[in-house]
């Protein structure tokens, strides 16, 4: 089996379409049964690259938009054509309009067809409407979670039957082993206090952060100045408007910006630090494809108190607390609970780190390649 894949994320390892090429190929290659593999790019790659993986660049291309769209829609299917794979897979949302081969394409989520505040202007629609397209037309699509499945049957009009999900997961190094240099490196280089609350994610409406921020008024003078609720994540170029409120201003309003601190940009290497540094991670999001920092947390050892919305219910399953990601004050009681109370503590811990061990690459990687053996045979391939 010759699977070529798109490779346009590989550039972005820090990007969740980057974080998920990364690690399905590489574990693919690693199954006994391993399809060959050629990836194709829209540029030389300055990372190295897996041993065993066939190299294709796309021709010189348009910058910015305009040149996603042409090796979505041109390159990529001719590179295709040209390395004699078996079958294609684009995993992101992005598809042609037309395959050589048969086609698999990964939908990560559907937000700018679920949320209206991400639908964007006309050039945004009309690209939407060419990748939805391109999915309607796809022999399978892949996805991230069972809710994110319902979601593109729904959003897309594609059949059950033509979908499959698949989680994602975490390398080794999110573990809750301690690595007291580096834990202690991360501490001190980030000013982390001994106990704090944190959020690592972006800012955007539907992350609800500013949800979050009102539930501190329950906790954070309870907790006190000493243990803060941690922000971390890069901010946006400009805060304030229908995408990014400006959060910062709600804090003065609620006035607890004393029992709120700010990290910013937190390199990719220190993650696995923070996490365990925390006491705990909050995660209210309103809508997500899967919430991989969620999973990052977890198998950190890190208890979580999550929004009780479909992907992040499946993801956390008893593992966690679940609260309606609009009740402030049940969210605020969630973390208190768990800042103050040792024994609670301890117990999510164990919790969280058993539901993460049941998340793999591996298995990932085991279904990707089934559902390529279905659609070969599905095609007489």
């Amino acid at each position: 089996m010759h699977i070529a894949l798109n490779g346009w994320f590989w550039d972005q390892p820090y990007s969740g379409s980057g974080q998920y090429l990364r690690g399905l190929l590489l574990a693919l290659l690693r199954l006994p049964d391993a399809p060959q593999v050629t990836l194709i790019l829209p540029h030389a790659s300055a990372d190295p690259l897996p041993e065993g993986v066939t190299v294709l660049l796309a021709p010189p291309r348009l910058g910015g938009h305009l040149g996603k769209v042409w090796f979505e829609q041109r390159a990529f299917p001719a590179m295709v054509r040209r390395s004699g794979a078996d079958l294609a897979h684009v995993p992101y949302w992005g598809p042609p309009l037309s395959s050589p081969v048969p086609l698999v394409v990964s939908v990560l989520d559907v937000i700018s067809l679920a949320l209206p505040e991400y639908r964007g202007g006309l050039l945004a629609g009309l690209y939407t409407s060419l990748i939805v397209a391109g999915a309607r037309g796809a022999n399978h699509i892949l996805t991230l979670s069972a809710a994110s499945q319902a979601e593109v049957e729904t959003h897309l009009n594609i059949p059950t039957k033509q979908i499959t999900f698949t989680w994602l997961a975490v390398d080794e190094r999110y573990t809750p082993r301690p690595d007291p240099q580096q834990d202690a490196v991360v501490r001190q280089k980030y000013g982390l206090p001994e106990d704090f609350a944190l959020y690592f994610g972006g800012y955007d409406v539907r992350k609800n952060v500013n949800t979050l921020l009102l539930a501190w008024t329950y906790a954070g003078p309870a907790l006190g100045e000493g243990v803060p609720l941690v922000l971390a994540g890069k901010p946006p170029a400009q805060w304030g408007g229908p995408r990014f409120p400006d959060l910062p201003a709600y804090a003065r309003a609620l006035n607890i910006e004393k029992y709120v601190q700010w990290l910013g940009v937190v390199d990719e290497a220190d993650k696995p630090a923070l996490y365990r540094a925390a006491r705990v991670m909050a995660w209210p999001s309103l809508y997500e494809g899967f919430g991989l920092p969620l999973l990052e947390a977890m198998a950190c050892g890190t208890p979580v108190v999550a929004s009780h919305v479909p992907a992040t219910r499946e993801l956390v399953g008893d593992a966690g607390y679940l609260v309606e990601p609009e009740n402030a004050r049940e969210m605020g009681g969630a973390l208190l609970a768990l800042m103050g109370q040792d024994d609670l503590h301890q117990q999510q811990t164990n919790l969280v780190h058993g539901r993460a061990t049941q998340f793999s690459w591996r298995k990932t990687a085991q279904q990707t390649l089934a559902v390529y053996q279905q659609v070969l045979a599905e095609t007489g391939r």
